[in-house]
Order: C-alpha cells, then structure tokens, then sequence
C-alpha cells in the first residue's frame, strides 16, 4: 500500500490498441520525448528555468481504462482509452511547459499542442512490481486486488483515478520476459 501525492506530467491522451497499425501510440510517444527533451535541454536553447538541475528523463507512464471503469480487460485492446505521460521535476512549471511546446513546434515543425501539462493525484493505492510480459499482467492485478481486499480495499477506478504504469524496460531493448512494469491500482477503504 503506497500514498501517493499529486505530482505533474506531461501527457497525450487517446484510444485505441498501443500495438496497432495506425500508429496513434507511436504518435503520443514522439510527442512526449519532444517535449521531455525540449526541457531538459532548455538551457542549450537559452531558456532557464528557476531550480533547474541536471536530471534523468524519467520513465514512460500510462493511465488505462475502458468503458465502464471496470477493471481493465488487457486482452480487449482495441478498446483502450489510454494517457501516455512522462513526469515532469518539481521545478517544471506551466510557464515552462507552455515554452517547450512553442519551441519544440518550431524547432521540428511539428504540431504539438496534443502535449499537456497534467496533474496527477492518485493518493492511496495498492502497488507491485511486475516482472515479464505485458499479457501477463492479469495474474499480477488479480495477487494485487486479493492484497487489497486483505487491507479492506477496494479498487476505486473512476474518471481521476486509473488502472496506471510505469514501464522500467525498453520492449525494444528487453527480453519480453525481463520486463519491469509497477502496476498501480487507486483504492479506497471497502
């Protein structure tokens, strides 16, 4: 059981199977890296922001639901509703975010006002590391809903508070059975 407290992203929100042919996810992704690296380089562009410091970009995260807001059915993927996010340091404001979009847009010509600066704030939730293949996250959520219903929760999956991720392995670079994936389930007392 974790507490955790509101913290802000960047994020592209959309629909759809992340492996599918349209290449929306694909998409999203690109978006995020622009505009995470846009930051991180910012002073290379003569942009400072207040508190800077060198830092790591962090992991890619994923909220993800579907109709319903039950728990998520990981083999119905065509049915995905999905938030892609990375998250920003402390220091990142609006007013910084708002920069990176601009210069990321003119320096790649690219459109990114699909970006958002996003606040999160999932407070107690049951978490656990899942060690292997996406599809076989089910076995990992159903050990997670038991645990929680031994601390007398209950998931608590509404529109602010989603099934989330936070992917630790590149599937590019990974054995599909070394992957690391926490899975994050928001709960309340039940």
């Amino acid at each position: 059981m974790v507490t955790i407290p509101p913290m802000n992203y960047i994020a592209v929100e959309g629909r759809g199977d992340p492996n599918a042919e349209d290449e929306e996810y694909k998409a999203a992704l690109e978006q995020l890296y622009g505009i995470a690296f846009t930051i991180k380089l910012c002073a290379k562009a003569g942009y400072t922001i207040e508190g800077y410091f060198s830092y790591v970009v962090p992991p890619l995260e994923g909220l993800w639901w579907q109709e319903g807001n039950a728990p998520i059915d990981l083999k119905d993927k065509k049915n995905f509703s999905w938030i892609s996010m990375i998250r920003l340091p402390d220091f990142v404001q609006k007013k910084d975010f708002a920069w990176a979009v601009t210069r990321a847009s003119q320096k790649k010509k690219k459109d990114f006002s699909k970006v958002q600066f996003f606040t999160l704030e999932e407070g107690e939730c049951v978490q656990c590391m899942h060690t292997g293949l996406y599809d076989r996250e089910p076995e990992t959520i159903a050990l997670m809903y038991s645990y929680a219903k031994e601390q007398n929760r209950i998931p608590d999956l509404t529109p602010n508070r989603r099934h989330h991720e936070i992917y630790l392995g590149d599937p590019r670079r990974c054995k599909p059975e070394k992957l690391k994936t926490v899975i994050r389930i928001p709960v309340k007392e039940g």
